[in-house]
């Protein structure tokens, strides 16, 4: 079994909780009450959604070769 690397963005929201999506994978998007939740339902919906593109014989994208930056810019 390969490893995959996901890079999720996790976005607060104004009533509560997280909303989460998978860059790597369009249409991911979950959410959870807390941060562990978050986290832990990211898993889920992605081992879904890997899951599917297997069963339709489709390519499994990851962020293995993603390198990401924060920049912070005074304007």
């Amino acid at each position: 079994m390969k490893t995959r690397t996901y890079r999720i963005i996790l976005n607060r929201e104004p009533e509560g909780g997280f909303t989460v999506t998978v860059p790597a994978l369009p249409g991911c998007i979950t959410y959870g009450e807390t941060l562990e939740d978050a986290r832990s339902k990211a898993k889920e919906a992605i081992e879904l959604y890997i899951e599917s593109l297997n069963v339709h014989g489709e390519n499994v994208p990851d962020d293995e070769d993603t390198l990401e930056y924060t920049l912070s810019l005074a304007v």
